[in-house]
């Protein structure tokens, strides 16, 4: 909730409103939260692969491994790290000297878009900026592969097949709301500046900024039976209307 709100509020005030500005303060601000609380899901979802990979892998030690304990300092350790990472890349963006056109093409701001604006070579900025996008994007994504390649490794080994489902669908929102959520994101922050496309780079991060928050609800409720049976009744309902047409 916190993630989509540090944006989707203002950009749907620039699409009622005829005054599309921002100030300064609050364009910092934005970008601060929204790196910050857009990190900690990054490391939260390692967490969650982590939570599958215990549960599957070693399902009777699930409650020794995962105490209360060692939950709340993976929780606080996600929040620490997305809050002190976005610091040091908002921090060097907006120090950057801005004496030219201050127009952000973009529906909020975004590193990328801002430094764009500024009045000097940004080079080494942007070699920083990779360096922390390759820790925070290709770690975690390393870490969730690798949880995944044992979690199927013990799914293969279990017999039946409604168990093999079971694992299968305590899996599968995960890994639906992660293919989301790093796709896009990985390809705006790890390709080369040279490649930087204004209106191309807007649409893709709709996919990681909005659709994803607006499908997680939707993706994680499917578990839940009564749920997924009223969404296949709807479905059929539709399907009846559609024939009746």
């Amino acid at each position: 909730m916190g993630y989509v709100t540090t944006t989707i509020p203002q950009m749907l005030v620039h699409l009622l409103a005829k005054s599309k500005t921002i100030s300064f303060a609050g364009c910092w601000l934005q970008m601060y939260m929204f790196g910050a609380l857009a990190i900690t899901e990054c490391i939260l979802f390692v967490v969650m692969a982590y939570d599958r990979y215990v549960a599957i892998c070693h399902p009777l030690n699930y409650t020794v491994i995962l105490t209360w304990d060692l939950c709340i300092r993976l929780a606080s350790g996600t929040w620490v790290c997305g809050f002190f990472f976005s610091l040091i890349h908002t921090f060097l963006t907006m120090r950057l000297p801005y004496c030219g056109p201050n127009i952000v093409n973009h529906y909020f701001c975004e590193g990328p878009s801002v430094r764009s604006l500024a009045c000097m070579d940004t080079h080494l900025i942007e070699i920083v900026d990779l360096v922390m996008s390759v820790f925070i994007n290709l770690v975690p994504i390393s870490l969730i592969v690798a949880s995944y390649i044992y979690i199927a490794m013990a799914i293969l080994k279990i017999k039946s097949t409604q168990g093999r489902c079971k694992a299968f669908s305590t899996c599968a929102s995960h890994l639906t709301v992660v293919t989301l959520f790093y796709g896009p994101a990985t390809y705006i922050y790890l390709r080369p500046n040279s490649s930087y496309s204004p209106e191309y780079d807007k649409q893709i991060s709709l996919f990681y900024n909005v659709f994803t928050a607006l499908l997680n609800p939707v993706v994680y409720s499917l578990r839940n039976k009564d749920i997924k049976r009223a969404f296949l009744k709807m479905i059929d309902m539709v399907g009846g209307l559609l024939n009746l047409r």
